[in-house]
């Protein structure tokens, strides 16, 4: 796994090679990462639910609603680091608030 960008670059591309012809590339990554997030949450819940049909797979049944529920607060965890940076005072583009996803 590699960033791809310019030393200034504020969002890199995540190069990950699959083999020697093929890589995925994720462009805007906290995008990417809150995206991936909200998968798991579904995973977690989905699966979760269907555990709560078998008595013996209920507390494995409660980890992953607990898991799910961890999951949602990483939501606005990502949303914060994405508009958070460190900064040269006098930076200009410490101001600048135009790119929401």
């Amino acid at each position: 796994m590699a960033l791809i960008g310019e030393p200034n670059d504020d969002n890199p591309r995540i190069h990950i090679p699959l083999g020697r012809r093929h890589a995925v590339v994720l462009n805007h990554r906290y995008e990417a990462l809150s995206i991936l997030n909200d998968i798991f949450i579904g995973i977690f819940f989905t699966v979760g639910s269907v555990f709560f049909f078998f008595t013996e797979l209920e507390t494995l049944a409660i980890t992953l609603f607990l898991l799910g529920s961890i999951d949602f607060l990483l939501r606005p965890v990502i949303r914060l680091a994405h508009r958070m940076n460190v900064v040269h005072s006098g930076d200009e583009s410490a101001d600048d608030d135009s790119y929401e996803y």
